[in-house]
């Protein structure tokens, strides 16, 4: 795509998409980058629950949890500097039909950077890590609440959308608010009594701002796939995502139901504590065996891909990371409150899997990143040819 293309938003010094240059990777940065963060943060949280049963991965986790940080801090000062510089194209993301989508992975990502600090950062820095956390929760919380509703909006309104091209990409702006319901119940016993019981209200109610709409949208996708089969290759990873508002889903109810008693009871409600309690595991447990179902589908799904032609990498391929470690995550939580064989096993064996697929993921990203070959704006493209061309070549 050459410069002209562009039409004229772009300042006549602006480089053209030849240019290997830093200014190539501004204009072209997009956040579909902070997957990488949302997938390296949750494998952290991931390998933390196996600090004491197995020697030095806690220092794995702590190091993954700070190359987290340093790569979100990178990520936003790229996508900043995107806006600051070239403001009119960066402004086109709006009407993009999938990089849009995108929007809900700044949230997200930063999530994992918040239950990071109450993981590793309250060990190491003390109190003032519990602090940061909470100030970056409510940042998180906020940007949450925006992202799942003015996506939708613009998808309403701007962007042009048809049943046959949908994908589960449709729910990572939704997510976001239910992810941040999670950690908002990690936050809570680090609060003082008022601060905890309007964090674990808000929470809850974050929690239901988005599952009923996110699985209301994998009841769509299903129909989706029956009237009009598995999308083409480049998407083909997209199937992974629904197990994001599943597994946290379920990990947002085990962990606000952990809390529910003593934070209800020093508000006077302690009868409401026990309810929210057993709610939080049967919740967990129904959502957990939901999850399965979409696990062995996305499991097969990729199987046929591999097997007709091949899964083309792109960025979409962190979608093999963040659902799964969500899921897994929950899956450790229900092992931690039932004390069932099946949770333990499955939550070593997702675990495994996690690890795996990070470590292939993140060698080829790196290798793309440092080729340039991942840096590629699709609402670059002239808007008739994005519903071909942008979803093809960006997941």
């Amino acid at each position: 795509m050459s410069f002209a293309e562009t039409g004229p938003q772009v300042a006549p010094a602006a480089p053209t998409d030849a240019d290997p240059g830093p200014m190539r990777v501004i204009r072209h940065f997009t956040p579909n980058w902070f997957t990488v963060t949302m997938g390296t943060g949750a494998l952290a949280l991931v390998l933390n629950h196996f600090a004491q049963a197995i020697p030095g991965i806690a220092g794995v986790a702590v190091v993954l949890w700070a190359i987290n940080i340093g790569l979100f801090a990178a990520f936003a000062l790229l996508y900043l500097a995107r806006w600051v510089i070239f403001p009119a194209e960066a402004a086109r993301i709006f009407r993009h039909p999938v990089m849009s989508m995108f929007l809900g992975a700044v949230p997200m990502g930063l999530a994992t950077i918040v239950n990071g600090f109450l993981a590793f950062g309250i060990p190491r820095l003390g109190p003032i890590a519990a602090d940061i956390a909470t100030v970056l929760w409510w940042v998180d919380a906020a940007m949450s609440l925006l992202c799942g509703l003015v996506i939708p909006y613009f998808m309403f309104t701007r962007q042009d959308h048809s049943f046959e091209r949908m994908t589960a990409v449709w729910l990572l702006p939704i997510v976001a608010a239910e992810v941040t319901a999670a950690s908002g119940a990690l936050l809570v016993p680090h609060l003082g009594a008022g601060q905890a019981y309007a964090v674990l209200l808000l929470s809850y109610a974050l929690w239901a701002y988005s599952v009923p709409l996110a699985m209301s949208v994998l009841a769509l996708l299903f129909l989706r796939l029956a009237l009009h089969q598995l999308p083409e290759a480049e998407m083909g990873v997209s199937g992974w995502l629904a197990l994001g508002p599943i597994g946290t889903g379920a990990l947002g109810l085990v962990l606000l139901g952990q809390q529910a008693p003593q934070v209800f009871a020093a508000q006077g409600l302690a009868a409401v504590g026990p309810a929210a309690q057993g709610l939080g595991i049967l919740g967990g447990i129904v959502l957990w065996g939901y999850g399965i179902w979409w696990l062995a589908l996305a499991v097969t799904k990729t199987m046929r891909y591999l097997t007709g032609g091949g899964l083309p990498f792109n960025l979409g391929w962190w979608g093999f990371t963040f659902p799964l470690a969500v899921y897994t995550l929950a899956t450790q939580a229900l092992a931690e409150v039932t004390h069932f064989a099946l949770f333990s096993v499955s939550g070593g064996l997702l675990a495994a899997c996690l690890a795996l697929f990070w470590m292939i993921v993140a060698a080829r990203t790196l290798r793309g990143a440092l080729r340039g070959t991942l840096f590629h704006a699709p609402c670059l493209v002239p808007a008739p040819a994005w519903p071909q061309e942008a979803e093809a070549r960006t997941a």
